[in-house]
């Protein structure tokens, strides 16, 4: 059973929307002010909060305010009761994250409707998402039914990239958020000895450069496309909106960007500890799609992704063929028994 939290100053109006919420079947509680309901929320998170905005001791947009702030209560569904329609009291508490409004006075169906619509809505979402293990994807596909915001990518204008062709390079300032349609796509920086370090790579329904759009700060490192791809553009203002709109999506991307943060601490650790050949067969199964086409990628780019040079790295592909694990061709790799390469380098 879901629980709503109403904070509402006015008793009748309290009342007889908590006795239709319980009729409808609704786990309630309930709070006069916006300080007795946040101290009720921390002692039991609730799943939705409807909040009045006019309230005396802490009102409505300082409730959403510690909600958002506070890690125990960060993304919980949050609908704003309202007697006033004014442009800019609508759009200071979007901002600040609201997820609907209902305008008093509203009839039992519009609460109602309104209650269930946020309700399924944010249930698509899961607390976490593992990039490692196609989470990025599956994250996609729940936005795009909980917050459109793959629908951002929809009806665009494709851009071709050929192979070798910078999209952004490092101190630009960042313009637009990118959506790889087809092809792949590195980030990498250059040491000032001139060796390359690639800090990401990104394929078909991935999106790459918001990291600088959330800091608000020039690149920090350089894309280019490693094989010909096809690029959505998608403006920084309209991912700025979204992120503004939608709690929900805007607390996936901090846990997106966590878990890409593991991932580059996990290739640290990996560099400094693993050994060669363990390091090239797990960039391998990495890279490696099941059923899919081979692994179209530079020896150089596969070298600077691994932290080797690329005759190192020549000399252990030579081996894994050798071995029977992967089949070499001109510019791709196709790897052939993916477990028995995971087991040979343990």
């Amino acid at each position: 059973m879901k629980t709503i939290l109403l904070i509402e100053d006015n008793d009748l109006i309290r009342e007889n929307t908590a006795e239709l919420l319980e009729l409808a079947g609704y786990t309630v509680l309930t709070a006069e002010n916006g300080k007795i309901g946040v101290e009720q929320a921390l002692a039991t998170r609730p799943n939705l909060v409807i909040c009045d905005i006019m309230m005396p001791v802490l009102d409505g947009y300082g409730v959403l305010h510690i909600f958002n702030q506070n890690p125990q209560l960060a993304g919980v569904p949050f609908i704003f009761l309202t007697a006033k329609t004014e442009r800019a009291d609508l759009r200071r508490g979007m901002e600040l994250g609201a997820d609907d409004y209902l305008t008093k006075p509203f009839d039992s169906n519009e609460l109602l409707s309104a209650v269930a619509g946020r309700l399924s809505r944010f249930q698509h979402l899961r607390p976490d998402y593992d990039l490692a293990e196609g989470g990025l994807g599956e994250f996609l596909a729940d936005a795009r039914r909980v917050s459109n915001l793959a629908s951002l990518a929809t009806d665009r204008k494709p851009h071709q990239v050929p192979r070798r062709q910078f999209i952004y390079t490092e101190g630009d300032e960042p313009l637009r958020l990118y959506f790889v349609q087809a092809g792949r796509v590195k980030t990498s920086k250059t040491t000032a000895a001139g060796k390359e370090l690639i800090t990401g790579l990104y394929q078909a329904d991935e999106f790459f450069g918001y990291q600088a759009l959330l800091e608000r700060l020039p690149y920090h490192d350089s894309a280019v496309a490693v094989e010909d791809s096809t690029l959505l553009y998608i403006p920084a203002e309209e991912f700025t909106d979204l992120l503004l709109r939608n709690a929900d999506v805007s607390q996936q991307f901090i846990r997106l960007l966590a878990g890409r943060e593991r991932q580059r601490e996990q290739q640290l650790v990996e560099m400094a500890y693993h050994s060669l050949r363990r390091r090239i067969a797990d960039a391998l199964l990495q890279l490696h799609q099941p059923g899919g086409p081979p692994i179209q990628l530079a020896r150089e780019d596969l070298a600077a992704v691994v932290g080797t040079a690329p005759e190192s790295l020549s000399r252990t592909l030579s081996e894994f063929r050798q071995d029977g694990l992967i089949e070499l061709t001109s510019g791709t790799i196709r790897v052939l028994q993916p477990e028995r390469l995971r087991r040979s380098n343990w």
